[in-house]
């Protein structure tokens, strides 16, 4: 492959590719100088056209340390404010010599549209489109549980395989969502997502997993090696006119990891968070910042991830296979 857009994009073997080499380029990030040359004169540009924190430092990060020279892009304040099409500036970036373009944005199938309409000839890596996919997010998510669930030294080539994870919240509203129970599923686990019926899409009985809007009865009968809380999007449903849940406390009671659902996971259990999170609202604070929570975690795999992404789709003259 050339970009990374959808995980539905992903053979088994390309997956395991993407998450052996983010295993190798976490072990560089050990060492004193954890800058490598690997990309030294190409220029990565992170075009978002949506509002983002860890995922634009984290490709940031990931590309400064491969050497790679990184020019932000927001559309606040840009030309895209005053009316440029994605297309002018797909032209604009091509004709500034990029080399990659990192895309951020708000509308489902930009980044499939920006990599395949014939604008310019440059890998895309997605960061997020609408309520669509975030691969790396997904992928860094996968590395983070095989980490806890295989030895390090049999994690090169390990999969996913009878892991049981839960996924709980805004499904309906979620990329994260999406990406997670489609890579999960290919490498091996058992999925179950939690919501409420109003936050559940249509069409989810295609998707390769359970479904569930009891979370208790989900923790008691799944006995999940993970749980992952979504963040509620208020900010999407506001666009729709709102009415998902009766109210924020209400939600909290019935999906929330609360304390007393933090004491009924099993002893194995990790808790997951893609962030950034809404304490009180998807999860308490107690369980956010508890000794099994690798949120923090996810973050750093996230720049390991991303590294691996990048190296793979520029380092090397014709390198541009998943």
């Amino acid at each position: 492959m050339k970009h990374l857009i959808d995980i539905a994009d992903l053979s088994e073997e390309d997956a395991l590719r993407l998450l052996d080499t983010a295993e190798s380029m976490a072990a560089t990030q050990e060492r004193r100088v954890k800058k490598l040359p690997t990309l030294r004169g190409k220029t990565v540009v992170n075009l978002f056209f949506e509002d983002s924190t860890r995922t634009r430092l984290s490709f940031e990060a990931a590309a400064k340390r491969l050497s790679a020279d990184v020019i932000n892009f927001a559309a606040k304040g840009s030309s895209v404010s005053k009316g440029e099409s994605l297309k002018d500036t797909a032209l604009t970036l091509q004709a500034m010599g990029a080399d990659a373009v990192v895309m951020r944005h708000s509308s489902s199938g930009a980044a499939h549209r920006l990599a395949h309409a014939g604008w310019m000839d440059l890998p895309v890596l997605n960061a997020g489109d609408g309520t669509h996919q975030h691969p790396t997010q997904a992928l860094l998510d996968a590395m983070t549980l095989r980490r806890y669930h295989r030895d390090r030294e049999e994690l090169i080539g390990s999969k996913l395989t009878g892991k049981r994870i839960i996924i709980v919240g805004d499904i309906l509203h979620s990329r994260v969502a999406r990406s997670d129970v489609q890579l999960f599923s290919l490498l091996g686990a058992q999925v179950m997502v939690v919501a409420p019926p109003t936050l559940v899409p249509v069409g989810i009985d295609q998707w390769p997993c359970q479904v569930s809007y009891n979370l208790d009865t989900a923790i008691a009968t799944h006995q999940p090696d993970a749980i992952i809380m979504l963040r509620v999007q208020r900010e999407r449903m506001s666009s729709l006119g709102g009415g998902f849940f009766p109210s924020p406390g209400e939600y909290h009671s019935a999906y929330g990891l609360d304390r007393q659902r933090l004491t009924n996971l099993p002893p194995q259990c990790r808790i997951m968070h893609p962030g950034p999170m809404n304490r009180g609202l998807e999860i308490c604070a107690e369980a956010a910042d508890h000794p099994r929570s690798v949120i923090v975690e996810q973050v750093n795999n996230g720049v390991s991830v991303r590294m691996a992404a990048l190296y793979l789709l520029l380092a090397g003259e014709g390198n541009t296979d998943v």
